[in-house]
This record gives structure tokens, C-alpha cells and sequence, in this order.
């Protein structure tokens, strides 16, 4: 009897499916690419044909220009690969963010890319879907990262700007998905306020207001003197804190927006003075109770703490291994 899976082929630079002929997330060009989410560590440019959910080809033009072998593929809607049926599920991450599901010879395998179960109102929420095998990241896959409450950081960043009125507060927060985020969930809690951000993430926002997504009035903050921004919330990508950019801010209290916050040694190492733990992944209790929920009969742990992950399922007697992928990154969280 054939091994779970067997028609499944984890290579270093990406995941091929021969009977459907395409890879999933390769980490290099290729004739078929099927891609779960915009983030470079999962897309790349260069490939010839590409299905994606169609906010995903968007972040992809955005970030690589023209996709003319896009394929856009909504939620829920399946395709036929070779002999291989397809379907793109919601993951929770990013924006247009998707669940792979792949079904051939009765068994059913999900690679779920990067996910997280908290609702973000920027992307459609995670779906969980039964499966044989699970293909599940592990990026805060320790015991250790367990990630407090969304309303709770968010409440930590609006006390520190309404405590310091002639000060602003910095957010390093990366440009693709979590940027946005910050900004949809302040606008969640009430605050109007204009939100400066650095022009590095005006195309990315612009976008996702393109899709939908209400982030409120945003300001570009070199258009603004430093009177201005006092009392406001400015946002950046992580490498703008502690640059030339951010000394004309007025005495700035840097934040940074990551899952990463949590590790002490990490906020210290950015000169961080506002930790905020806001993950776009899933953590460790997230990550189990995922599997618990979905049942599968086999996990494939890929990027991230795979060990752990590993021993957890082997002591519940799911059989698990780690698959070894290289080129990914977690991009600040």
C-alpha cells in the first residue's frame, strides 16, 4: 500500500505535484506556480503560469509587474490540474491569503502556507479543512509563543500616544500585511485620528483599499513637519526605526508590531521602547488546536520551529516529519 502522500514531492526549493505538473510556492521560476499568499518568501516573479487567488496576483504585480500568466482562482473554487483537483481556501494571514487543497486517488492534502486563526479585518479568516495529510508552518511553533489578545496591544500603543501629546509613536510593521493591519484594527477601536505612514508602504496600502479594506485617512509623513505628527501615530517598515527617516520625527516612541515581540532579546536588539505581539501566524496553541480540529491522519511541518511541532504529534500518535524547504523567512512577522 502506498504511503500517504506519495504523490506529493517536498523539494528543497518548493513542493511539485507531478500528476498536476506544478509546484507550490517555489522558491525560484518555474513553469506552473500555484501560490498561497503574497509574501516573497512564498512568491516569486518570473514563473510562466501562475494561479493564485486574485489579491494575491495583485500584491505580485505590485511587487514584481505584470503577471501575464496569471490565473486568478476565488475562495472555494476548484480547478483540474492533470489528475489532481484544486481548491483555494482562506488562511487567515494577508490579504488574498489561501489554503491549498489538492485531492487525487481519494486522499485529500492541504498546504496551508502561512496562517493564523485570529479574525484580522483586513483578510478573510482561516478555514479549517479535513484532510489526509497537513503541510502546516511552524514559525511559533514552541510552547513559549503563546500571543495575548490583538485589542489588548492595541490598547497598550493608543495609551502610549494619548500619554505623550507632544511626542508621536513610531510602529515598525512590515509593508505587506501587517502594516495594514495595525492601521484596520486602531480604526477598529475608534481611532480617527489621520495615520502618518512612510512612502514605502503607500503602494501596498493603496491596495488593499483598492480590495476593499477601510484603513481611514493616511498621510504621507514627508509631506509633514514634525509639528504635525505630534500626537500621531506614524507607521514604517521595521528598517525605517532606527534610520536617517525617523530623525525628523518629533522624539518618536518606536514600536514594532511582531509575533517576535515577545522574545525580549529581539524588542532590545531594535531598540524598541513599545513591544507590541501581533502575529500574522499561528502560535503554539493555535498551531495544536489546528490539528486537533483538522484530524488529519499524517503532518508535514515545514519553516519554522519543526521539532516540537514534530514531537507534540508523534506523542498524540499522529505520524509527522519535517519537511526541509529553504528560502523561507518570517519578514518580520
Amino acid at each position: 500500500m502506498a504511503a500517504l502522500g506519495a504523490w506529493i514531492e517536498p523539494h528543497p526549493h518548493g513542493i511539485y505535484i507531478p500528476a498536476a505538473d506544478a509546484w507550490v510556492d517555489p522558491s525560484r521560476p518555474v513553469p506552473r506556480a500555484l501560490v498561497t499568499h503574497g509574501h516573497a518568501d512564498h512568491a516569486r516573479g518570473g514563473h510562466d503560469q501562475v494561479w493564485a487567488t486574485p489579491e494575491t496576483l495583485a500584491i505580485m504585480e505590485a511587487r514584481y509587474g505584470p503577471q501575464p500568466g496569471g490565473h486568478g482562482v476565488a475562495y472555494g473554487a476548484t480547478l483540474t490540474m492533470g489528475d489532481v483537483t484544486v481548491s483555494f481556501i482562506p488562511a487567515g494571514h494577508v490579504l488574498g491569503s489561501a489554503q491549498i487543497l489538492l485531492e487525487h486517488k481519494g486522499e485529500r492534502v492541504v498546504v496551508s502556507g502561512d496562517y493564523k486563526r485570529r479574525p484580522d479585518p483586513t483578510c478573510a479568516r482561516f478555514v479549517p479543512v479535513p484532510c489526509d495529510v497537513f503541510i502546516t508552518e511552524a514559525t511559533f511553533g514552541l510552547p513559549v509563543f503563546r500571543h495575548p489578545e490583538t485589542h489588548d496591544e492595541m490598547d497598550k500603543l493608543l495609551a502610549a500616544l494619548y500619554a505623550n501629546p507632544e511626542r508621536c509613536v513610531l510602529v515598525g510593521a512590515y509593508a505587506l500585511g501587517k502594516a495594514q493591519r495595525v492601521i484596520a484594527e486602531l480604526r477598529a477601536l475608534g481611532h480617527a485620528a489621520p495615520i502618518y505612514i512612510h512612502g514605502a508602504l503607500q503602494k501596498l496600502c493603496d491596495l488593499y483599499v483598492a480590495h476593499g479594506v477601510d484603513l481611514g485617512e493616511l498621510r504621507a509623513a514627508t509631506d509633514a513637519s514634525k509639528d504635525e505628527m505630534r500626537g500621531h501615530i506614524i507607521v514604517a517598515p521595521p528598517s525605517a526605526l532606527n534610520d536617517r527617516w525617523s530623525r525628523r520625527l518629533p522624539d518618536p516612541i518606536t514600536a514594532m508590531a511582531s509575533g517576535w515581540m515577545r522574545v525580549r532579546q529581539r524588542a532590545v536588539q531594535r531598540n524598541v521602547e513599545l513591544p507590541l505581539i501581533l502575529s500574522d501566524h499561528a502560535d503554539w496553541e493555535e498551531l495544536t488546536d489546528t490539528l486537533i480540529e483538522i484530524a488529519p491522519r499524517e503532518v508535514w511541518v515545514t519553516h519554522g520551529r519543526e521539532d516540537a511541532l514534530v514531537h507534540w504529534c508523534m506523542t498524540r500518535q499522529i505520524k509527522a516529519r519535517a519537511l526541509d524547504l529553504v528560502g523561507y523567512d518570517d519578514e518580520d512577522d
